[in-house]
């Protein structure tokens, strides 16, 4: 990894200095720490706390590079983060938080610089990072598993830099990835990366299985379905959501065919591209207590081109990162 024109503030994090820290350094911390956690929200509140500690505690010797440092406070953040969400009990289903990642292929985002110029990327990409299948395939992980595998595999640390990161040794480094590596087979198997040819695929099977659940279609929308598909809801405890993952065509499809009847009245529809694929943002008016107004709809492809997998996000702490385009942008952001 390496870095380019790094911030080498004099004296000290001032406050003056931290402006610049802020802006040098905000969207790669960022991006790590949504990676790290799968929400926004944390996210948020990891890059704050880490600007926090860099004014009220700062590295000894502030005239080198301020960037490990940063990812290193954020990492122990985060990490500490995801020790305590393993120890709490979630309502239902997590899923992550639904991020704008633009039209693009591959959106603007942090991108190791090469010595020789240009750019390089990890194992991973960085808007298949991003992805719904990636973060939930990182669920299985431990959070140091999860950690090295981002920072070797996403963001092209060396095993020296990953070692230092978290203050462990090189072999525990290998040793961590190779077990990280190995957790992550299943996903290897199956991974789409989110090329421009698949996001139009999805685009397209979206809204014909959507648009057969809006005509009341059951027969319509069964047949975009795979037989073994699967459907989650984040409801987070907060509004009426299934609990247990739907499994199979015809369970898939009667459970959205009744909540498409029920919100349809009073209901906008936005596709849109959310965490490198189309994506639904649903706008229902009129709810009754328990009732989201807010969700949003993303669902994954299999080799066939039918819908494998169904994900909706309710709950309104998971979709703080979605505003109106016109009053935001942040496919910069991952």
């Amino acid at each position: 990894m390496s870095d380019s024109a790094p911030s080498r503030p004099a004296g000290g994090a001032a406050r003056e200095d931290l402006g610049t820290l802020y802006a040098e350094h905000e969207r790669f911390l960022w991006g790590l720490c949504y990676r790290l956690t799968g929400s926004a929200a944390d996210a948020d509140d990891l890059v704050q706390t880490t600007f926090v500690r860099a004014m009220e505690s700062p590295p000894a010797r502030t005239d080198e590079p301020w960037r490990p440092w940063l990812a290193r406070v954020a990492i122990n953040l985060g990490r500490d983060l995801l020790r305590r969400r393993r120890r709490q009990r979630y309502v239902g289903p997590w899923l992550p938080s639904p991020i704008a990642t633009g039209d693009d292929a591959a959106p603007a985002s942090y991108e190791p610089q090469l010595a020789a110029g240009g750019t390089t990327e990890g194992r991973y990409d960085m808007v298949e990072s991003v992805s719904f299948a990636f973060l939930l395939a990182l669920e299985a992980l431990t959070p140091k598993q999860r950690t090295v595998l981002l920072l070797r595999d996403v963001f092209d640390y060396s095993v020296a830099e990953t070692a230092d990161a978290l203050g462990v040794s090189a072999p525990d480094v290998k040793t961590t990835h190779h077990r990280a590596r190995r957790a992550m087979a299943a996903y290897d198997r199956e991974r789409c990366r989110p090329t421009r040819e698949l996001q139009e695929r999805t685009r397209k099977v979206l809204a014909d299985l959507l648009g057969a659940f809006a005509r009341g279609d059951v027969a319509g929308a069964e047949r975009q379905l795979a037989s073994s598909v699967v459907a989650l809801s984040d409801g987070g405890g907060e509004f009426f959501a299934a609990r247990v993952p739907i499994v199979g065509v015809e369970r898939v499809a009667k459970f959205y065919g009744n909540v498409a009847t029920r919100s349809m009245a009073g209901a906008s529809y936005e596709m849109t591209m959310l965490n490198g694929l189309p994506a639904v943002v649903t706008e229902i008016r009129g709810t009754t207590s328990g009732q989201a107004t807010r969700l949003v709809t993303a669902i994954a492809l299999d080799g066939e081109g039918r819908v494998a997998r169904i994900w909706s996000v309710l709950a309104t702490r998971k979709l703080t990162a979605l505003v109106p385009a016109r009053d935001a942008d942040l496919a910069a952001r991952p």
